[in-house]
């Protein structure tokens, strides 16, 4: 069987918050998801999308074997969405890793039907470096986990606004 040359996405990106709560309707957790060239840092929400954990630190080596990885934690915790981090430049405009978050979304949504939501991620970085230094954690330490704490950071934040909404 021959696949169509510009098969149709499966799943919806979107950056409307109440757009995304229709599309990942019932029930089912989010993963929060910080894309960095090297990895992707990922957290997971609790069932009522109240709590978000750090989960794992994925090291991007190829895109199907990070996208098999990601949808294998998918399919394991059962999630109904994704939250991708967006990072915009402090003034709001957007710069070269904001267009590969985007491709990122693109290619994700060819593969899975989850609807992504892509959040704005300014300084979750620093918040997150800032949060380790404070608990004083050791520079090696901070690099283990700072993917996961700002995916956790990103993910309590669309979390927060997700419950506002309703």
């Amino acid at each position: 069987m021959t696949r169509p040359l510009n098969p149709a996405p499966l799943g919806v990106t979107t950056e409307d918050p109440a757009q995304f709560t229709a599309a990942a309707a019932g029930s089912g957790r989010l993963i929060g998801i910080d894309a960095g060239t090297k990895t992707l840092g990922l957290a997971l929400s609790d069932v009522r999308r109240t709590i978000a954990s750090a989960l794992e630190t994925i090291r991007r080596t190829k895109f199907t074997a990070d996208a098999e990885r990601l949808f294998a934690l998918t399919a394991e915790h059962g999630v109904a969405g994704l939250v991708l981090g967006l990072p915009r430049n402090l003034d709001g405009t957007e710069g070269p890793r904001a267009q590969a978050t985007r491709a990122l979304a693109r290619n994700l949504n060819k593969l899975s039907p989850l609807p992504i939501l892509l959040w704005d991620e300014r300084l979750t970085t620093v918040e997150a470096e800032r949060m380790l230094i404070d608990a004083d954690q050791t520079r090696k330490r901070r690099a283990e986990v700072i993917d996961k704490l700002a995916a956790t950071i990103i993910l309590q934040s669309a979390l927060d606004r997700l419950k506002q909404g309703n």
